[in-house]
Order: C-alpha cells, then sequence, then structure tokens
C-alpha cells in the first residue's frame, strides 16, 4: 500500500497542536471556582511529560496512528492551556483587596498607568500601587487600582458648584493620596455585560474614590508608561482644539471630536453616547474604533513607504532585500499603532495574523488558511484568554474564517502586461477592487449576521450599504487626515469635517424604516446552528447547495422566549445597583416596576441595563409604573420610553413632572386593578386625596417616599407578590390600620432594606416566604441595614439581595423559593458577596 507523503500528514500534528488551545481555553473559562496552584501546576506536568512521550514517538517514526496521535496531542494542548490559564488566575486571584480593607481610609503612593478619562462628575483613572498604608500601619493592596476623583463631593447635590475641580492627571504621574477602596462587583443580569470580567481582564482588582479633604500630594513625573502619556497628549491635543471651537456651532461638532480622537487614540469612550446609538444601527461600530480594517492598511501603506525608501539605498537593498524590509517595517509599525489605539481583541488578531503571514512569507512556507487562522487565534488566546467572551473576538475571527473559506479573502488584479500605464492599471484595477470590496462586504454581512443576533439579538439591516460607504470613506479620507493632523493640526478640522459628513449619511440611513432587526437572544443551541448556517451560505458552493442552509436560520429567527403559563406570574428583580426596577411578565404582557436609578449626567440604568434587557428578551411592555419621583426609580424611565414608546406610564408624580414626557397623567390611585392572563393587579396606596394633591397646582409637595406606589399581584391559585416601593413605616401603618394587607409569598422590601421601614408589625401581617433587596454594593446608605435583614430571618423569610444575588428571578409556581443570576452563571472571576456585616 502506498503511503501518503510526509507533508501531507505533517500538518494534522501542527493542526490539533493549535486547535487545543481554544478548546483548553473554553473549558477553563466554564469554571466556576479555580482549583489550587498544585493541581493546575501538576496538570502542566502532566501535559508536558504526554507532550515528550509523543514527539519522542514522533521522532522514531512511531507514528503510524495518526488520527489517534493527533486527537492525543489536541489533548495534551488543550490540558497545558487550561493548566497555565489555571495558573495564572490563581497567581492573580491571590493579590485581590482583602474584605478587611474595604471602606477604610488608605494612604497609597503609585504611578498613572493610562491615560484618565474626564468627565462632567470627575476624572477616572488607573494607578499602579507603589505603597499603602492603614493607619500608619503597612497593608498590601492589589497591584493594579482604579479611581474616581470627583469634581465635587462624592455625597453632594448634582447642582453644588464645583468647588474642588480635580488637577490636570498625566499618565505617568506619581502621587500620594487617601482613598476608599472596594472590590470590583458590577451588576449580575441575565444577558447583561460582565463588568468583573472586564476589569479582571484588564488587571484591575480593586476600585474605590480619592479622599479629596486630605490633601493628595503630586510626587513629581515619572518617565514610566511613554505611550499612555503620548496617547493623552494627542488626544487632549485633539480635543483641546475641536471640542473648545465646537462649542458654539452645536452638539454635532463636539460628538464629531470624540470620533477623530477615538480613530487616532482608540480612545472609544470619547464618542457621544448618541453617536454610538447611530453607528450600531448601521453596523458601522467596528469603523470608529481601531479594527483590523484599519491596522491592515497602515501596515500595507507602511510597508509600501519603507520598500520605496529601501531601493534608494543600493547599499541596504544588497544587505537586506527590499522585499524583505518591507514585510517586516510594516509589521512593525503596525504593531506599534496597535499598541499606541490601546492593544484591543481586534488589534491583537490583526497583529498575529500579519505576523504569521509574513513569517511564512519569508520563509518560503504556503500554509492552508485554517492553520494560519488558528495560529492567530492560539496566539491571542495564549495571550489573552479572557478574550474568548468578548463579542470582538467571535466577530473578528469569525469574520475572517469566512473571508478565508469563501475564497474573497484576496482580489485579484490584473497582470501587468495586460494593464500598461497607470491610467490603465487604474481604469481596469478600479473596477475588480470595487467588485472585490462589494463581494467581501456582502459575504461577511450574510455570514456575520447570525453571529450578531446570537450575541446582541439585533443587527443592521442597511450595514451593507453603509458600510460600503463608511469602509472606504473613514479608511481613505478620514484616518489619513487624522494622523497627519498630530504633524500638522489644521488637519484635524478637516478630520472633522469628514466625520460630520460620515455621520449625516449615517444618520439618513438609521432613519430609514426597518433599518435594524431586534429578535429576542436564541439559546446557544440554535444560535450556533444559524452561525453555522451563515457559513455554509458565505462558502464558494453552488447556489442549491447554499439553499439547505436555510432551515437551520429558522429556531434562531423564530424563538420565542418561554413566559409564565396562564394565571401564573414572574418577577424578576433586575440588579440596578442602588435603585429599584422589576419586571412582571405575564402569559401574554409585561409590566416594569421602575426604571432604575440615574448613575450620572450622561449615563442611568434604563439605558445600560433595563433596555439591553428588555432587548434580548424580546419583551414588549404594556405598562411602566413608577412608584415614586425618586431619581433611583425613575433615572431610566426616558430610555425605557424611547425604547418601549407603547408603553403606558402610570406614576406617583406631580403632573406637571417632566417625567410625563409629554403624556396625559395618569396616577397611581389606590383601589386601581386590572386584570391580566388570570393574574390580579390591585394598587393599595397611595390613597385618592393624597393622588389628587400631587395632580393639584400650587399645592405644597408631598414626601416623594410617604407617596410610593404599593401594588399588590395575586395569581390564579392564590398566590401573591407586594411591591412596596419606599413606603416607610407611616405609610406601613396605614395600610394595616386600613386592613388590606393580607399574607404574601414575596415581598419587594421597602427602602431597600432601610431601617425607617420594615417594622415589625408590617413583617408580621405579611409572613413573606420570599423578601428581596434591592440596593447597590456598599452603597453610602448603608441599605439593607443587617438589624432589618435579621428582622425578616427570624420570621423564617428568606431574603434576597441584589449585591450578593445579582438579579432575582421568582415565580408563583414556586412560590418558596428564588433563583439568583450570580450563583446561576457563577464563574471564578466574579466577586462573591454573601456577609450580611458587608451589605453596608
Amino acid at each position: 500500500m502506498n503511503r501518503r507523503p510526509a507533508e501531507f500528514r505533517s500538518p494534522w500534528w501542527g493542526a490539533a497542536l493549535l486547535l487545543g488551545v481554544p478548546v483548553g481555553t473554553a473549558l477553563q473559562l466554564q469554571q466556576p471556582r479555580l482549583w489550587t496552584m498544585h493541581a493546575y501546576l501538576s496538570g502542566l506536568l502532566i501535559a508536558i511529560t504526554l507532550g515528550g512521550l509523543l514527539l519522542f514517538m514522533r521522532c522514531t517514526g512511531r507514528d503510524r496512528w495518526r488520527w489517534s496521535l493527533a486527537l492525543c496531542m489536541l489533548a495534551i494542548a488543550a490540558l497545558a492551556t487550561f493548566a497555565q490559564i489555571g495558573l495564572r488566575s490563581a497567581l492573580f486571584a491571590g493579590n485581590a483587596l482583602s474584605p478587611a480593607l474595604e471602606g477604610r481610609d488608605l494612604r497609597i503612593e503609585g504611578t498613572i498607568t493610562a491615560m484618565p478619562q474626564t468627565r462632567d462628575s470627575g476624572v477616572r483613572f488607573r494607578m499602579a500601587v507603589e505603597s499603602a498604608t492603614l493607619a500608619g500601619r503597612a497593608v498590601r493592596l492589589p497591584a493594579l487600582i482604579e479611581l474616581n476623583w470627583y469634581a465635587r463631593g462624592l455625597f453632594e447635590a448634582r447642582d453644588t458648584p464645583h468647588t474642588s475641580p480635580p488637577p490636570s492627571l498625566i499618565a505617568g504621574q506619581r502621587w500620594s493620596m487617601d482613598v476608599r477602596l472596594k472590590a470590583p462587583h458590577g451588576a449580575a443580569n441575565p444577558f447583561g455585560f460582565d463588568y468583573e470580567l472586564w476589569v479582571w481582564e484588564q488587571g484591575v482588582q480593586a476600585t474605590g474614590y480619592v479622599r479629596v479633604e486630605s490633601a493628595p500630594q503630586h510626587l513629581g513625573e515619572g518617565g514610566f508608561y511613554p505611550v499612555e502619556r503620548m496617547r493623552q497628549h494627542v488626544r487632549d491635543a485633539i480635543l483641546e482644539r475641536l471640542v473648545l471651537r465646537a462649542s458654539d456651532e452645536g452638539r454635532s461638532r463636539a460628538g464629531a471630536a470624540g470620533v477623530v480622537a477615538a480613530l487616532v487614540t482608540g480612545d472609544q469612550r470619547a464618542i457621544d453616547r448618541n453617536d454610538w446609538d447611530i453607528f450600531r444601527i448601521t453596523g458601522v461600530a467596528h469603523l470608529v474604533s481601531i479594527s483590523g480594517l484599519h491596522i491592515t492598511m497602515f501596515a500595507w501603506l507602511a510597508g509600501k513607504l519603507i520598500g520605496a525608501l529601501w531601493r534608494r539605498s543600493p547599499r541596504l537593498a544588497l544587505r537586506v532585500p527590499a522585499q524583505t524590509a518591507s514585510v517586516c517595517g510594516g509589521v512593525l509599525l503596525a504593531t506599534g499603532y496597535a499598541w499606541f489605539s490601546g492593544w484591543g481583541v481586534p488589534a491583537q488578531r490583526t497583529i498575529f495574523m500579519l505576523a504569521t503571514v509574513a513569517a511564512l512569507n519569508l520563509g518560503g512556507k504556503r500554509w492552508p488558511w485554517p492553520h494560519v487562522w488558528l495560529l492567530a487565534c492560539a496566539m491571542v488566546l495564549l495571550w489573552d484568554p479572557w478574550a474568548m467572551l468578548q463579542a470582538g473576538f467571535w466577530l473578528s475571527f469569525v469574520a475572517v474564517g469566512i473571508l478565508f473559506a469563501s475564497s474573497v479573502a484576496a482580489p485579484g488584479l490584473p497582470e501587468a502586461a495586460e494593464s500598461p500605464g497607470w491610467f490603465a492599471r487604474v481604469r481596469t484595477g478600479l473596477p475588480l477592487h470595487v467588485k472585490a470590496l462589494v463581494h467581501q462586504q456582502a459575504v461577511v454581512t450574510f455570514a456575520v449576521a447570525p453571529l450578531t443576533l446570537l450575541l446582541f439579538g439585533q443587527v443592521s439591516l442597511i450595514g451593507l450599504v453603509a458600510n460600503l460607504f463608511a469602509i472606504p470613506w473613514i479608511t481613505l479620507a478620514v484616518l489619513p487626515v487624522a494622523f497627519l493632523g498630530i504633524v500638522w493640526h489644521p488637519l484635524w478640522n478637516l478630520a472633522l469635517w469628514s466625520v460630520q459628513c460620515l455621520v449625516a449619511v449615517l444618520q439618513w440611513c438609521a432613519a430609514l424604516p426597518y433599518s435594524q432587526l431586534s429578535l429576542a437572544v436564541a439559546p446557544v443551541w440554535a444560535g450556533a446552528l444559524a452561525v453555522c448556517a451563515g457559513i455554509w451560505l458565505a462558502m464558494h458552493l453552488p447556489w442549491r447547495v447554499r439553499m439547505l442552509a436555510l432551515p437551520c436560520l429558522l429556531p434562531a429567527l423564530w424563538w420565542t422566549p418561554a413566559r409564565p403559563p396562564a394565571g401564573r406570574v414572574e418577577l424578576l428583580a433586575i440588579d440596578v445597583g442602588q435603585g429599584q426596577s422589576v419586571l412582571v411578565r405575564t402569559a401574554h404582557h409585561s409590566l416594569l416596576y421602575d426604571a432604575g436609578p440615574l448613575y450620572s449626567a450622561d449615563s442611568d440604568a434604563g439605558e445600560r441595563v433595563v433596555v439591553p434587557l428588555l432587548r434580548a428578551t424580546g419583551e414588549r411592555l404594556d405598562m411602566l409604573l413608577l412608584s415614586h419621583r425618586d431619581a433611583d426609580h425613575t433615572g431610566g424611565t426616558a430610555a425605557v420610553l424611547a425604547h418601549q414608546p407603547q408603553a403606558a406610564l402610570v406614576a406617583s408624580v406631580e403632573s406637571d413632572h417632566p417625567l410625563w414626557h409629554g403624556r396625559p397623567p395618569r396616577p397611581c390611585i389606590a383601589g386601581d386593578h386590572w386584570q391580566w392572563d388570570g393574574v390580579l393587579f390591585e394598587v393599595l396606596h397611595p390613597e385618592r386625596e393624597s393622588a389628587l394633591q400631587l395632580s393639584a397646582k400650587h399645592a405644597l409637595p408631598l414626601k416623594s417616599n410617604a407617596m410610593s406606589c404599593v401594588l399588590r399581584i395575586s395569581d390564579a391559585h392564590g398566590v401573591s407578590a407586594l411591591l412596596a416601593g419606599d413606603i416607610e413605616q407611616a405609610q406601613e401603618r396605614t395600610l394595616l390600620a386600613r386592613d388590606v394587607l393580607s399574607p404574601v409569598s414575596y415581598l419587594l422590601v421597602p427602602h431597600h432594606g432601610s431601617k425607617t421601614s420594615s417594622s415589625t408589625v408590617f413583617i408580621d401581617a405579611l409572613k413573606p416566604q420570599v423578601a428581596v433587596v434591592q440596593a447597590g454594593y456598599r452603597n453610602r446608605f448603608g441599605h439593607p441595614v443587617p438589624e432589618i435583614i435579621e428582622r425578616y430571618r427570624i420570621r423564617q423569610s428568606k431574603v434576597f439581595s441584589t449585591p450578593s444575588c445579582g438579579a432575582v428571578l421568582w415565580r408563583s409556581s414556586a412560590p418558596q423559593d428564588a433563583v439568583c443570576e450570580r450563583e446561576r452563571g457563577l464563574r471564578y472571576w466574579k466577586h462573591l458577596h454573601t456577609s450580611p456585616d458587608q451589605w453596608q
């Protein structure tokens, strides 16, 4: 029997080795808790030993069982990857902030490591800690922390004048200051952003704020972090030149200036939120950050320039061929550009891919595209394993893989002999390049659309047209001018004008009917099936064969999340921090009780938490009920109503309050009731006289907590829940006196567990089986008060709090228990917080 040549058999080993890296990474990222360092070291030693044995068999010719040995190599590579990531994680977790140091006044010295982010409320920056003391005693802190230096006192009102603005902070400066720290703690919601993973990946292990009362001291300029200093200098120069001049010409110029700064320095937080919405709807968000396309173009231009200059020196050309210098110089300069832009996942993927292709070309080797693709993927994951959980990782590598697999990654060019002269070359080559661009963009758009739906629950239907305009415009018009502006600043004005033109076109595209499709996020199996179908449709195959993939798209496109059966109800207490928002669902209706807090002048829970959750679950609200006017309950109202304009608004606020948004006032009044799908909704408070006083003009303002709308929900089987808002003990006594309270299975604890509420007689009357507290981690009010929590526990109530539990899901079909999102999706980087004495 003729044996296949070694050249054909050898790639199996390399492919198996490379494939083991993502397999081992995926397995390790599923760990709910880390093992011991000894366990990971043992796994790494076992993998090295087995790998050496297989290598010995390979060298001695004992590799007849090619498939079996390839699978063994894959398993060994996966084990080695699993062990080394676990070892790195265990070492990193060992430097976490001690719970005993949370909320204490610590004196630290350190260096600012990254360019600070300035906001209206103050400035946020990262600091590498050199030393720390507590009451004069040295303590150990994490190596990297993130701090806020507030422009006004932390607890002062929003309209308080800026009496103590922070100084101009620059990367590389050394400071000594008093700070208060806490462990990184983010919201835990279904389909929500994993803030704790993000800070883990960034190397940040504590967050906090500067105690300005203790007079922070500037210790001098350090010589560290030159790249960050350069980035900050360029970003500030752009914003100073463009934003200050834009102050008299409208918000659009200021927003465009942020886009220019983001394109040059990679600082995406400089982009205005409204502009981000336009870029997301039109599917060009990947272009307004430092994308792989930008870096590839930069590498190509740099390589061409270096090659042209190199050929002018015969001595250099004789020592090193111009082609080699062009390729190496282009990759090196592109790497510098990627570092300057912040070294994001798209930048990493592109640099590793360019380096791989360059090394293969210089070595005279041609690998199959799957090997090149796998090598770049493995290098990214070995550098940053947690990138696998980023949407950008999957979008980047799937898009590149599709281009490779569909044979459109490299457009064909006409032969030189057929196109003499530059004009003929342009005339012949330009249509081919345009055709290739349209083809590539169409393939990527249609093939990546299922993945976009799986990751975000939405896809841009106008994206193909928008990208056909935006890609060449940004790549050829905006980027070169913006970068040349570093040398000659007036060119930034031209870049600003170019961005304004781009935004104007994209605004028109976004305003078109059906410019975006939003669907409920499908489960992983349906999404993976749809992604495979999208890739199959993009393959270079006959149309009849491609059409076979269409049925695989149906589960993701027609997916409908399960709802409670008729006569049942479920409540999701959303983790919004120090605020309140509860999603109530019946068989065919949905109600949102409060919209969460206002975080800052340009951020609220509605835009950041509630709306993404509603979009991902495919919810269509029938009613938004605002318990009272406090900002921690109504801060997200505008964002929710903008996304759900059909929702009826019911609120216990004044008739002339801006929260009505031009809608006719519909007050929350005791006695109101309605029924959805066999579930009864009853308003128990405020009484009609108090509610009418809110509507009266020139009436004295009532205490907002006293006017909280109390809602009782009863299913068809006698199971009930009570949402109490922020009522206090006086209102509790009123409800008891009116004899409208009865035992409930579920209670949303009044006023976030404050000591002004939850009287013993109130709890005794309700006898809740499940009591849920919505509060922020280590909030300044001390909610929930341990005494109140103990009061519920003594009466056999199961207490769930969003700081320790995340979002809390309760179903009337199982009234004695609830599901915690933080425990359901537990991973080792998530902050566990269960001790009552830490709730303060």
